[in-house]
């Protein structure tokens, strides 16, 4: 049973920086995409940032130069790293996975639907 599990979420205020890490369990063949989606209270889930099977990366217009996502096979772990954030990136975080071939970068797809395993996410919080 594929599991996802979220960590490194914290408060921090504007300006700094996190790292919320995303380890993966239970799977037997490599994911085609994995990605970090989040969720303002009030807000739909966004697409923050994706990488697929060819090691290409996409992102959100409003994190490109900040955000940064990478992925270590030997840990089974992926990353988003966080630099100069914003009181507009306070959300939940939450680590998706798949095998669908749409999902690839290529596709250039922002779709939730074409993720079929999430983890349960964790609190980013910036302050002014």
């Amino acid at each position: 049973q594929v599991q996802l599990v979220e960590s490194g979420g914290g408060s921090v205020q504007a300006g700094g920086s996190l790292r919320v890490s995303c380890a993966k369990f239970g799977y037997t063949t490599r994911f085609t995409c994995m990605g970090w989606f989040r969720q303002a209270p009030g807000k739909e889930r966004e697409g923050v940032a994706q990488i697929d099977d060819y090691d290409r990366t996409k992102y959100a217009d409003s994190v490109k130069g900040r955000f940064t996502i990478s992925q270590d096979n030997a840990k089974n772990t992926l990353y988003l790293q966080m630099n100069n954030l914003k009181p507009e990136d306070t959300a939940v975080y939450y680590c998706a996975a798949s095998y669908s071939l749409l999902c690839r970068v290529a596709y250039g797809r922002n779709n939730p639907g074409d993720f079929g395993y999430w983890g349960q996410g964790t609190q980013v919080t910036v302050s002014s």
